[in-house]
């Protein structure tokens, strides 16, 4: 099976398919498309765990966002790894990544975007009036609200995302508030 897979011509439409369907969203690329379309010849449980090494070392270059001396370093580590890749694979994917490296980086950025941003924020600072233990009774707790999006959906983030939509400076302006609270 392995000269099956050799070849420059199916590597890169391998490549291609894989990159539509996880960085561009176009589903419709399935797994038994690439294979009847570019490895006719090979069973799809052979094919199978091909396309998952192809496609765990794109996103892997893809999520990293290489640069050309990190991929080729990468690449290299790849054909020495057991079960890794060959060199001529590595140079259709080194080829690959350099001619696509632009477009699948705004779609990731794209991606990452929120749809129309952040619309509006309020937030408040209640005390607990309900507790499993009395010594949290009458803390101070600040409540924040986002509308993000199009649809102006309220949503009420963890701290993890506070400080991901970059309203760290909001989070430290409420436990302010809340510390001066608390000693009252």
């Amino acid at each position: 099976m392995a000269g099956e897979l050799e070849g420059a011509k199916p590597l890169s439409g391998l490549l291609s398919g894989l990159a539509q369907d996880a960085f561009h969203g176009h589903p419709g690329i399935t797994e038994e498309l690439l294979r009847s379309q570019l490895y006719p010849e090979v069973p799809p449980e052979e094919f199978r765990p091909f396309m998952a090494k192809m496609k765990g070392i794109l996103k892997s270059i893809a999520s990293a966002d290489m640069d050309f001396n990190q991929l080729e370093a990468f690449l290299t580590a790849q054909t020495k790894k057991q079960g890794g890749i060959t060199s001529d694979q590595a140079a259709v994917i080194s080829k690959f990544w350099k001619s696509h490296k632009t477009k699948i980086r705004e779609s990731l950025m794209n991606q990452s975007r929120w749809d129309s941003g952040l619309r509006g924020l309020s937030w408040r600072v209640d005390g607990k009036s309900q507790s499993r233990h009395s010594a949290q009774m009458h803390t101070p707790v600040a409540i924040m609200e986002l509308e993000i999006g199009k649809s102006g959906q309220n949503v009420t983030p963890d701290s993890e995302s506070v400080f991901r939509a970059g309203l760290w400076d909001t989070a430290w302006q409420a436990r302010y508030l809340i510390g001066s609270r608390s000693e009252d």
